[in-house]
């Protein structure tokens, strides 16, 4: 009797961005937990040039354990993907077409990976992805169209100034007076904190917008929340599934960069959240409503503030949207995959349902019509055509 046919996955990590570091943490967590029996694993590493690498398995990572150290292994051939040639993956030394996958799992953060760039590639090519499509990655990277469009939904978010790079941005005085104080600075399209600044006064205001600035050509001044940072994961395509929620409580100032990814202690994270089952059901129904009015489908982490307090303009017990998280972090100390184990979902039947949704959108895609069915012409002249 013939083998059973393995699922082909590409998993794609690395990328351009800020967040390098952080994907291959996350692609060495996704590649250790997947299933071998039923998926073979093709690894493709796109370095900070943005050149793709086909990455050997047994050594595609050099000082893996160390998240400030870690790198792309040298032992990798560089790889170019081929749309609308079969969806062919060509090892360029060698000139060889290796066999076409089945789907993409990519294990991507920030720009130019999360934000519809590299969808956008992998829906041309037709190959089935893992996460949400172009359009909700877009908007998920982008903060400001975030919250325009969940305002639009009613949504609550903690009000904030958009600058661009362009505009004459608010003196201190100006920024503080509408927001208060401390106020939020950070990039509009970046995530794990990376160029985020908690100020307090005007020198650290200007510092601050320098820092955003260097990361992006579009910023956020953001009012600050008092309250309990809590998180949920979302899973699922046209009828999406919360997890139980979890909280994130940093020890250091705010959940920073460093916090998340590379300090062991930078904070406590609760999982599940200690929250009464009425507050864990908001949180549930409230993340799949961030989730669908944000075009979303495959993946997603959703970020809230539960206020304490009524300060700042808020009641106390609401949920403010912080952000979404469309490749939410898949590293060892990650809350996506943590809320999922709580909720009964193990890492490896976590990597299995993602790969499922992937497959079952690109199956639902192939049936929407790709041409017009023209009419006779006596039928269309009698449409005044």
């Amino acid at each position: 009797m013939a083998a059973e046919h393995r699922i082909r996955v590409g998993v794609l990590f690395g990328g351009e961005s800020a967040e390098h570091e952080v994907s291959l943490q996350s692609a060495k967590n996704v590649v250790e937990a997947i299933d071998a029996e039923r998926y073979e694993v093709v690894l493709i590493g796109i370095d900070r040039a943005g050149r793709w690498h086909l990455a050997d398995g047994s050594r595609f990572l050099a000082d893996a354990t160390d998240p400030r150290r870690i790198h792309l292994s040298a032992t990798t051939a560089p790889l170019a993907l081929t749309p609308g040639q079969g969806t062919d993956l060509v090892e360029l030394e060698a000139g060889a077409v290796l066999p076409t996958l089945d789907v993409v799992f990519p294990v991507l953060h920030g720009p130019l990976g999360e934000d519809g760039t590299v969808q956008g590639l992998l829906r041309l090519a037709h190959l089935p992805f893992v996460g949400p499509s172009v359009l909700g990655s877009a908007i998920g990277m982008d903060k400001d169209v975030t919250k325009r469009l969940l305002r639009e939904a009613g949504i609550t978010v903690a009000p904030s100034l958009t600058v661009r790079r362009r505009d004459q941005a608010p003196t201190w005085s100006e920024a503080s007076a509408e927001l208060g104080v401390p106020i939020f600075v950070k990039p509009a399209n970046m995530g794990s904190s990376v160029g985020v600044s908690r100020v307090s006064s005007d020198v650290e205001f200007e510092a601050a917008l320098d820092q955003a600035f260097s990361f992006d050509s579009k910023i956020l001044l953001e009012r600050a929340v008092v309250g309990r940072e809590i998180e949920c994961s979302v899973l699922g395509n046209e009828e999406p599934q919360a997890s139980l929620p979890g909280e994130v409580v940093p020890l250091h100032g705010f959940y920073s960069y460093d916090a998340k990814y590379l300090d062991e202690v930078g904070a406590e994270l609760i999982v599940p959240a200690k929250l009464d089952a009425e507050v864990v059901a908001r949180v549930q129904a409230l993340s799949v409503r961030v989730f669908q009015t944000l075009c979303c489908e495959g993946m997603a982490r959703v970020d809230f503030f539960l206020t304490t307090s009524d300060e700042h303009g808020f009641d106390e017990g609401e949920l403010v949207v912080n952000e979404i998280n469309t490749i939410p972090g898949f590293t060892r100390i990650s809350m996506f995959p943590k809320l999922w184990a709580a909720s009964g979902v193990s890492y490896p039947d976590l990597i299995d349902r993602l790969i499922s949704l992937a497959l079952e959108r690109a199956e639902r895609e192939t049936r929407l019509a790709s041409a017009i069915k023209l009419e006779s012409a006596d039928h269309l002249s009698d449409q005044g055509g």
